[in-house]
């Protein structure tokens, strides 16, 4: 009788735990980053503690400004600068002073006979038709756009209040942190030796994300902005952006970005820059990613370059923008639960 009171009550504390889940979803995202930025930020939450000690409420909400100057601020200043700049662009396209055409006519003189029929199927690409069908779709999307201005609107207003929501929980979670990741560990219904390594292991696996992966991203971005506005290219913030994003890729990455790039300087004429752009690229961005993620990982959880690739594409597909963190990170709670599990299991063997 007891056995059957235990199973209806676990089966409608899952209900429950359902339930209150889907109540929670619409704010699925701001959940998520306050979580993130909270791990991220508790030890800078701690060093502000040890000055003020016993006034949490003062040293959180320090804390929260910390976060609001040094990631939300830039953040809203780079896409403004990102949209302006991709406006921009479009602009110089339409207007031709961005053409294809001419450094592919200097390629075709300048390759050997045999490589001629290919320079002439180049060359015969009517980049005006390509830009009028380029026009003709972006237009309609902007009338489109524009009739749905009350939608961006209200999708705005979702935004803002998600950020007010995630700035409000990650308040709580930096000053009652210690306490809920106790209570966790306490409710998780595992021995309290795998609890403790699953909730060390998602710490782990937070900060390996987020400073193995999308920090190296944001300074190769960075470094590859810098070296387009040395050079006096177009669009440099446009294109770190590119680079930050495409370097979450293993293998290309960045390179997708400034080797086409340092190629058309070379065939357009600007061998100099182009020169400076593809040894930067190679010897610099290239090689940033070598350097840098062993030093900022550090002892954080550690996966395949291919894993992280599927992770990554498949958090995307599954859950959008956020899918670039959740991906890695459930690819690294997959690996370390795994592990758990053999080492439990050779650990029983040897006991045997």
């Amino acid at each position: 009788m007891r056995t059957s009171e235990d199973r209806s009550f676990l089966v409608l504390l899952a209900a429950i735990t359902l339930a209150f889940g889907w109540v929670l979803w619409p704010f699925s995202g701001a959940l998520l980053w306050a979580t993130l930025l909270a791990i991220i930020f508790a030890p800078l939450y701690r060093r502000f503690l040890e000055t003020l000690p016993g006034k949490r409420n003062i040293v959180a909400f320090s804390t929260v400004v910390v976060v609001v100057v040094i990631v939300l601020i830039p953040v809203a200043i780079v896409i403004a600068s990102l949209i302006d700049q991709g406006g921009e662009l479009y602009q110089r396209v339409q207007s031709g002073e961005i053409s294809f055409a001419h450094p592919l006519q200097q390629l075709k003189s300048a390759l050997p006979d045999w490589a001629a029929p290919m320079a002439d199927r180049l060359a015969s690409i009517d980049f005006s038709a390509l830009k009028e069908r380029l026009s003709g779709l972006l237009v309609p999307a902007g009338q489109q756009l524009a009739g749905h201005a009350i939608n961006i609107g209200q999708l705005t207003l979702e935004f803002v209040a998600s950020l007010l929501v995630m700035l409000y929980l990650l308040f709580f979670l930096l000053r009652d942190g210690d306490e809920l990741n106790a209570r966790i560990r306490d409710a998780l219904p595992l021995r309290p030796s795998h609890s403790a390594e699953i909730l060390n292991a998602f710490t782990l696996a937070v900060r390996g994300t987020i400073k193995g992966i999308i920090l190296v991203a944001l300074i190769q971005g960075a470094l590859g902005g810098v070296i387009f506005w040395l050079l006096g290219l177009t669009a440099p913030l446009l294109a770190g952006a590119l680079m930050a994003l495409l370097s979450l890729l293993p293998v290309l990455g960045s390179a997708l970005v400034w080797l086409p790039a340092g190629l058309y300087l070379l065939v357009a004429g600007s061998v100099t820059k182009g020169i400076i752009l593809l040894a930067f690229g190679t010897f610099v961005i290239g090689l940033a990613d070598n350097f840098l993620r062993p030093i900022l990982v550090g002892q954080s959880i550690r996966m395949p370059s291919y894993i992280v690739l599927l992770a990554t594409l498949g958090g995307l597909a599954a859950f959008g923008a956020n899918g670039f963190v959740i991906g890695p990170l459930v690819a690294a709670m997959f690996l370390t639960a795994w592990q758990v599990f053999v080492r439990s299991k050779e650990q029983q063997e040897v006991r045997k």
